[in-house]
């Protein structure tokens, strides 16, 4: 669970180091969950990546502290929030995806990011 302001790890080799969240698409939500996509500033960046610094992109949340229920009662939980860069289309910017990813990301519909990650929890 994250809000606005949230401070994110990337999860991809797009170039970013830091992510700030600025806003969260839909009907005046304010926290997202995993899965969820948002808005975010590229704070830190890599001077040969893809992104730039002060970049505005989409993010697709891939990792929160906040514990989540799932359906059959067990709680996912991680060290960090972490987020991977998308396109319009959902595709994944960076061509490889670090550390272990939620398994609801995958029920969301973004299999290309589930199949390019070491570990799906």
């Amino acid at each position: 669970m994250v809000q606005r302001q949230t401070v994110l790890k990337v999860a991809d080799n797009s170039g970013a180091k830091a992510l700030r969240i600025i806003g969260i698409p839909g009907s005046s939500k304010r926290i997202a969950y995993l899965g969820d996509v948002v808005n975010a500033v590229v704070d830190r960046a890599e001077t040969t990546g893809v992104v730039k610094d002060s970049e505005i992109v989409r993010v697709v949340i891939v990792r929160v502290r906040k514990e989540q229920r799932r359906e059959d009662g067990s709680y996912v939980r991680f060290d960090d929030n972490a987020g991977v860069i998308i396109d319009n289309q959902g595709v994944p910017r960076g061509t490889r995806i670090f550390g272990p990813i939620a398994r609801e990301v995958r029920d969301c519909g973004y299999t290309r990011i589930t199949s390019l990650a070491q570990e799906v929890v």
